[in-house]
C-alpha cells in the first residue's frame, strides 16, 4: 500500500510541477481517528514553493484519485499532514495473501543481487566466549538473518589472529600449568591467563604426552593445543545459539601474503605514511582526523589499525557490495582510521558499515557480576546459556538497541512466566498451535474449507489484522537500519494483539463460517510469530 500511495503522490507532485527532494515516507498516525497512514511530504516540498504547506497538502490530496476499493478517505490535518484511511476490503484481501504465503510471508527481494559480508565475533582463540562476545555474536547473526530474509546474499565471516603476544602468553600460560601438574614449582605471572580452562588444556596434554613436553617451547605444542581446544569450544558455544560460520579469515594470512606491507608501501607512495621516533606513522591529520596514528611500532610490530586496513582492502577485492562490521565498544577509536585509509587507497568506504555494540552487565540478585577473561572471575557465554537457555540469551541480547548499555537481569531471564518477554511470545505461539489442534488438524481447516475474511469485523480482530500486515515492512525497515530490537518490539505487539483477540473472540464456535475465519486469523498470527522467531533465531514451541 505504501508503494501504491507513494506512486500516486509522486504523480500528483509532478502534475503540480514539483519534484520531491526526498522519498515520500509514511507513518502510522499517533492519534486514533486520524486514519491508517500519514505523510508529511507536503510540508517538505512546500519549503521550496513559498506556499503554505497546508495548501500544498490540499492540492496533493485533490489530485490523488485513489482506488476507492483500497482507500476509504484522504484528509489534510494540522499544518499539512495528509492522512489516509484504508478500506476494510484492503485489509481483508491482505489477510488472505498472508494466509497463502505462510512461511514465506515477510520475505522480499529488496536486496536481490547484492552480496553482503557480515563480520562478527572475531574473538582471538585465547579463552571462552564471554557474555560481551555473546551480544555481538547474536546481533551479527540476526542482522545476517534479516538481510537474508530481504533477499541479500549473505556471508558470515569470523576474523581472528592466532599469533602475536596474546597467543604467546596463552601458550606460556598452558606451559606453566603443565609444569605445575608435573610437580614443578613455578612462578605464574599475574598477567597470564588464569582461568580453569588453562588447567584443563594442560591436563589434556599431560594425559596425551606425559612428561615429554617438559622442554617444549610455549609457542610449540602448548600454543597449538590451546588454540585447537579453545576454537573448538568457541564453535560449540556459537552452535548452541544457532550461529554457524562458513568463512574464517586468519590475520596471519595477511602477513604471509605480504598484504600488510603492501598497504604501508601504498600509503608511503601517497605521502600518507612516514617514519618518526623509530615507528611508522599514518598521516591521518591530512585526512581530516585529529592527529596522526602509529601503524608500525618501533619494535617493528604493526598496531591493530594496519592489519585491519589490509583485511578490509581484501574484502573489497573479494567483491562484496556491502561489508558490515560488528564491533565492541573498544573499537570505537580505531575504525575511523581504517575507513579513512580505505578512502585514501581509492576505495569507497561507504560500502563499509560499522556497528558498535555497548557493554553487557550481568545482574544477579541486584549485584553486578564482574568479568575479566584473564583473571577468570567472569561468566562465560556457555554458563549463561546453561542458566537461562539459548532462546532467552538471544532474545535478551536483541531486545535493546546495541547503542545502549545492556543490564542482563538473570532473575527475569529465569522466570517461566509471561513476565519474561521470551515466554510471553512463545506462549502466544503455543496457544495458537493448541487452538488449531483442538479444531482438528493444525491449519487444515483453513486450507481445506477456505474462510470469509469479511466475518472478522470486531475491534480486536481488526486491530490484530492491521498489526499482522505490518510484518513485511517491519522486516524490511529493520534490515535496512540493522535494528533487530524493533522487530522484537513488533512481535511483542503482535502477541499482545493476539491475546486480546483470544480473550474477546471465541475461536471455535457453533458458527462454522465464523470458526473458519477465526482459525484463519489464528493461523496467520502463528505464521507471523514463527517467521519473526526464525529471524531472531529463537524456537517456536508448539507446546509449553
Amino acid at each position: 500500500m505504501k508503494a501504491y500511495l507513494r506512486e500516486k503522490i509522486t504523480a500528483a507532485l509532478a502534475s503540480m510541477g514539483i519534484t520531491a527532494v526526498s522519498p515520500v515516507s509514511f507513518e502510522k498516525p499517533r492519534q486514533a481517528g486520524h486514519g491508517d497512514l500519514t505523510t508529511n511530504i507536503a510540508m517538505i516540498v512546500a519549503k521550496g514553493t513559498g506556499r503554505k504547506s497546508r495548501d500544498v497538502a490540499a492540492e496533493i490530496a485533490a489530485r490523488l484519485d485513489p482506488d476507492p476499493s483500497l482507500v476509504a478517505g484522504v484528509e489534510v490535518a494540522g499544518p499539512g499532514f495528509i492522512n489516509f484511511s484504508l478500506t476494510g476490503n484492503y485489509y481483508l484481501r491482505q489477510l488472505e495473501e498472508l494466509v497463502r504465503a505462510g512461511d514465506t510471508y515477510g520475505r522480499s527481494s529488496l536486496g536481490k543481487g547484492r552480496k553482503v559480508q557480515v563480520e562478527f565475533v572475531s574473538a582471538n582463540p585465547t579463552g571462552p566466549l564471554t557474555v560481551g562476545h555473546g551480544r555481538g555474536a547474536v546481533f551479527g547473526d540476526t542482522v545476517a538473518r534479516m538481510l537474508e530474509w530481504t533477499g541479500h546474499e549473505v556471508e558470515r565471516e569470523y576474523y581472528f589472529n592466532n599469533a602475536g603476544r596474546q597467543m604467546r602468553i596463552l601458550g606460556d600460560s598452558v606451559r606453566h600449568r603443565y609444569l605445575e601438574l608435573l610437580g614443578d614449582r613455578v612462578q605464574f605471572p599475574e598477567d597470564y591467563y588464569q582461568g580453569e580452562y588453562i588447567r584443563d588444556i594442560a591436563r589434556h596434554l599431560l594425559e596425551s604426552d606425559g612428561d615429554r613436553l617438559r622442554g617444549e617451547p610455549a609457542e610449540g605444542k602448548f600454543k597449538e593445543q590451546a588454540e585447537t581446544e579453545i576454537f573448538a569450544d568457541i564453535k560449540k558455544t556459537l552452535g548452541s545459539l544457532g550461529i554457524v560460520f562458513r568463512s574464517f579469515y586468519n590475520e596471519n594470512w595477511l602477513y604471509e601474503q605480504g598484504k600488510i606491507w603492501e598497504v604501508v608501501d601504498e600509503l608511503r607512495t601517497k605521502g600518507l605514511a612516514y617514519d618518526s621516533e623509530g615507528a611508522v606513522w599514518f598521516r591521518t591529520s591530512a585526512l581530516g582526523l585529529e592527529k596522526d596514528k602509529v601503524i608500525v611500532k618501533s619494535t617493528g610490530e604493526p598496531t591493530y589499525r594496519l592489519p585491519d586496513i589490509a583485511y578490509h582492502r581484501e574484502k573489497f577485492r573479494r567483491g562484496y557490495d556491502l561489508m558490515i562490521d560488528v564491533f565492541g565498544a573498544d573499537h570505537i577509536a580505531t575504525f575511523p582510521d581504517v575507513l579513512a585509509a580505505l578512502k585514501a587507497l581509492g576505495l569507497d568506504e561507504r560500502r563499509v558499515t560499522v556497528l558498535i555494540h555497548q557493554f553487557v552487565t550481568i545482574l544477579e540478585d541486584g549485584e553486578v557480576v564482574k568479568m575479566s577473561t584473564r583473571k577468570a572471575n567472569f561468566i562465560t557465554l556457555d554458563e549463561l546459556i546453561g542458566e537461562v537457555g539459548a532462546d532467552v540469551v538471544r532474545y535478551f541480547f536483541l531486545m535493546r538497541t546495541i547503542s545502549s548499555h545492556l543490564n542482563f537481569d538473570l532473575g527475569l531471564a529465569k522466570k517461566h512466566s509471561d513476565e519474561n518477554p521470551v515466554y510471553y511470545l512463545q506462549y502466544a505461539y503455543a496457544r495458537i498451535c493448541s487452538i488449531l489442534r483442538y479444531a482438528g488438524g493444525g491449519s487444515a481447516p483453513v486450507a481445506a474449507g477456505g474462510f470469509d475474511p469479511a466475518l472478522l469485523s470486531s475491534g480486536a480482530e481488526t486491530d490484530l489484522i492491521k498489526t499482522l500486515l505490518l510484518f513485511p515492512e517491519t522486516v524490511e525497515s529493520c534490515a535496512l537500519a540493522y535494528e533487530p530490537h524493533r522487530l522484537a518490539d513488533y512481535l511483542q505487539g503482535a502477541a499482545t494483539a493476539f491475546h486480546r483477540f483470544y480473550h474477546e473472540c471465541r475461536v471455535v464456535t457453533d458458527d462454522a463460517p465464523l470458526t473458519r475465519s477465526r482459525l484463519a486469523l489464528s493461523h496467520a498470527t502463528g505464521c507471523v510469530l514463527r517467521n519473526g522467531f526464525d529471524i531472531l533465531g529463537i524456537s517456536a514451541p508448539q507446546q509449553m
